[in-house]
């Protein structure tokens, strides 16, 4: 089976362009779409919805920085072995401590203003951690950027943390 990349005819990298990426999807969803295949048999209704679904999951993936990454790692023989390896170096786990008792801070004054600032910090933690995943994708070191794909994961959940914060203060 070809790999994402391949489905959309572009080259295996974390830097994409992201209209080339919207047009290769849109052109073959108008091939494999299951609207097409309406008189068509079921045998071949049912690959044109594999196809399609196989599509859809391509282009989620990379269309994220994150999921990109992390599939560019795998496809570079790098296992991120998200269930099991919890190993993080101690000053990222030392701020993850720093954010999380930041947070807890934030939610009981109900200060709106220090989530803003946490997440703003976050914003900025993210975007470098995605830049340095670049740097490291694009010069070979997978195994490194799986490391920092791994980290990158702990700071997007954080981050889905703070956004449940902002509703509840909203709400």
């Amino acid at each position: 089976m070809e790999n994402h990349f391949a489905l959309f005819q572009m080259t295996p990298a974390f830097g994409i362009d992201s209209a080339r990426l919207d047009a290769a999807y849109r052109e073959l969803q108008a091939r494999v779409h299951p609207d097409k295949f309406v008189a068509a048999t079921d045998a071949e209704k049912r690959v044109a919805m594999q196809w399609a679904t196989r599509a859809n999951e391509a282009y989620q993936t990379l269309k994220s920085p994150l999921k990109r990454a992390a599939y560019l790692c795998e496809l570079n023989g790098v296992d991120l072995g998200i269930e099991s390896n919890t190993a993080m170096p101690p000053a990222f786990l030392m701020q993850q401590m720093e954010w999380r008792e930041s947070l807890d801070d934030a939610r009981h004054a109900k200060d709106l203003a220090a989530l803003e600032s946490l997440d703003a910090e976050l914003r900025t933690a993210r975007r470098r951690q995605l830049n340095d995943i670049a740097a490291l994708l694009d010069g070979g070191n997978f195994q490194q950027a799986g490391e920092r794909v791994r980290q990158l994961m702990f700071v997007e959940k954080f981050g889905d943390e703070v956004g449940r914060a902002f509703e509840a203060l909203e709400a």
